[in-house]
């Protein structure tokens, strides 16, 4: 084989693996944007190495990306984002590859945006070892020689792990249709301008968390369900600086956005807005906006390539 056929034959075993490791670094970064940036690195990585000593390209792949990732945690510009509270997960449009592997109850857990911002609380080889546990069911012998650490210590991390994340998450599987009306009437709530009607919709420790459309450097939090109902009312009642900033008067569509239900706003087949719900017995338990175009791109990518149905609000 010559070297331009061996080349080409590297190139399409890396392509082969780029979903999976787009998912694994999403995961642990929680920016679809990053997680590109790493699987790139990556693949600039294995055009230089000696492929021919690599005896499972798989594993080397994995040990690589989740490396690259590990060194992004740590570094100073992601400390210092994560610790102004300027930082929400990128949301993804469910059916996105990277959101896969989604065939066990877990491994959607483990990319919705509760978990995925509970992880915040880990260390970064304590995020590696849920993700690579829960997500992609990696033995502890292989997740000990992909961090370079001992099996008592993966199990240790994990063990921590699961117990900062699984303290604080709730709810579980999502029935479509039950969460489809419980969005639909939140959103006439808000409308409505009947407050009682919209607290009734929350859970006594309901809270919100918006980005500020990016235009401050804190999230907005906000913990009792009257404080809740009152800024949903004000954030969904339209007005025109509120079109203006959007560019336009978008449509309010229902959809799936991490495996929770979610409305999004969209102006020409593009997201301006996602609101997403996490529900706990038929309540709403925590709402989270996200309005900043930068965390928004893929989304709006996605959607153009998906088939909507009707909108909640065609006219906002």
């Amino acid at each position: 084989m010559d070297s331009t056929t061996t080349d080409r034959f590297d190139t399409g075993r890396f392509e082969a693996s780029r979903h999976r490791l787009a998912s694994l670094a999403y995961r642990l970064l929680g920016s679809a944007a990053d997680a590109e940036d790493a699987v790139q690195d990556a693949y600039l990585r294995w055009q230089a190495a000696d492929r021919r000593q690599l005896r499972t390209p798989e594993a080397w792949l994995t040990k690589v990306v989740t490396n690259l990732c590990l060194d992004r945690l740590r570094s100073a510009a992601a400390r210092r984002e994560r610790a102004v509270g300027a930082w929400l997960p990128e949301p993804l449009l469910d059916g996105d590859p990277m959101l896969d592997p989604a065939d066990t109850f877990e491994q959607r857990e483990s990319v919705s945006l509760a978990v995925l911002t509970l992880m915040e609380r880990l260390s970064a080889r304590e995020r590696a070892v849920y993700v690579l546990r829960e997500a992609f069911s990696y033995p502890h012998a292989e997740i000990a020689e992909i961090l370079d650490i001992t099996e008592a210590a993966s199990q240790q991390h994990l063990h921590r792990a699961r117990r900062r994340v699984g303290a604080a998450r709730r709810g579980g599987e999502v029935d479509p249709a039950a969460a489809r009306g419980i969005v639909a009437e939140f959103l006439a709530a808000t409308s409505s301008g009947q407050t009682e009607r919209l607290v009734a919709l929350l859970t006594d420790d309901a809270t919100a968390i918006s980005d500020g459309a990016g235009l401050t450097e804190r999230l907005l939090r906000y913990d009792t369900p009257r404080r809740i109902a009152a800024v949903a009312r004000a954030g969904f009642r339209p007005t025109p600086a509120k079109r203006r900033l959007a560019g336009g008067t978008p449509a309010m569509h229902f959809a799936f956005v991490n495996g929770s239900p979610a409305v999004l706003a969209v102006l020409d087949d593009r997201v301006v807005g996602s609101v997403t719900f996490d529900l706990a017995g038929g309540r709403i338990a925590t709402v989270r906006g996200i309005a900043t175009p930068a965390r928004l791109g893929r989304l709006s990518e996605a959607w153009r390539r998906h088939e909507p149905g009707p909108p909640l609000i065609a006219r906002w």
